[in-house]
């Protein structure tokens, strides 16, 4: 059997080139570019025509995270590759998937739509902000999860009285997930968000006092949510608190909040690419997640097994 084509967007190149790695192949050569005023240009250097190609790309802001994808998924489409897989590590506008008020775009759906129209086959993508997303597509897509990562992590810590918190009701299940593995018991954070990336700690389900906390999420976007959570089990008796999240978007002050919060640390996947480093964030690669999905769609074989929640 021939081998995969991978390709790499400029979104997180270091961890295309892992998972290209890992699967002992070299990323395929394509130049991208952008023109005086910003316009993109992509182009395939190498024929493409009836290959299995795998194209790694997140479509975290900015916009043109996405449109480089689309113009990668087209230019492949044209040059005539057999099937095209969109391997998104991050699905990128995911949050807006419903109208929550009137006269509001549902964007997830149109990214969806835009990836299917574009040419792709195939969606490989890594913990959705709300795992029903996969519905949005009318292309066939393999939801990976990060759990796995960070269950092992966290066994390898071996941290004593442990206890899973979500920050928000909405990553209930997500916890509960992680509580199963862990067999223990689960705290969910009440909260009421005001205004947009705004969050209000209310009231907190379960008993943190004398725990040491583990909290898991999703993503981290503005690190409000995660931080106040974090100062409300602080303040209702937690011990030490942990955080995991498979997204680090970390926009605007969330560093800060974070280091000036009582988390010891966060720990967190490699689907962005950080932009800042901190003594507080740990990074944990799932690369090897995604080559073994490569692997197992390019030998058109089961990866249920990957399916781990």
């Amino acid at each position: 059997m021939s081998h995969p084509k991978i390709v790499s967007g400029r979104s997180n190149s270091k961890f295309a080139e892992g998972v290209a790695a890992i699967l002992g192949l070299p990323l395929s050569s394509i130049r991208i570019k952008n023109f005086s005023d910003g316009e993109i240009w992509v182009k395939y250097d190498e024929n493409i025509r009836g290959e299995d190609l795998f194209i790694i790309q997140s479509t975290n802001p900015p916009a043109d995270n996405l449109l480089e994808l689309l113009m990668l998924i087209d230019a492949a489409r044209r040059a005539s590759a057999k099937r095209i897989t969109a391997v998104i590590p991050y699905f990128g506008y995911a949050r807006q998937d419903r109208k929550d008020q009137p006269r509001v775009a549902i964007t997830s759906k149109l990214i969806a739509n835009l990836i299917a129209e574009a040419g792709a086959d195939r969606v490989i993508t890594m913990d959705l902000h709300a795992p029903q997303l996969q519905g949005f597509f009318d292309i066939p897509v393999d939801h990976l999860y990060a759990s796995n990562t960070f269950v092992k992590y966290f066994k390898e810590e071996k941290i004593k009285n442990m206890i899973l918190a979500s920050p928000d009701v909405g990553g209930t299940k997500m916890a509960r997930s992680y509580a199963k593995r862990f067999n223990t018991d689960l705290i969910v954070i009440d909260k009421r968000r005001p205004a947009p990336n705004v969050a209000e700690v209310m009231n907190i389900i379960g008993d943190p006092e004398g725990k040491n906390v583990v909290m898991v999420d999703d993503l981290i976007d503005t690190a409000g949510t995660f931080t106040n959570a974090a100062v409300a089990l602080k303040k209702a008796g937690a011990n030490r608190i942990f955080g995991a999240c498979t997204h680090a978007i970390l926009s605007g002050e969330a560093i800060k909040r974070i280091e000036d919060s009582p988390l010891e640390y966060v720990v967190v996947a490699d689907t962005i690419q950080l932009k800042h480093k901190s003594p507080k964030i740990r990074v944990r690669s799932v690369d090897r997640v995604f080559a073994e999905a490569i692997k197992r769609t390019h030998e058109d074989k089961s990866i249920s097994s990957l399916f781990d929640t």
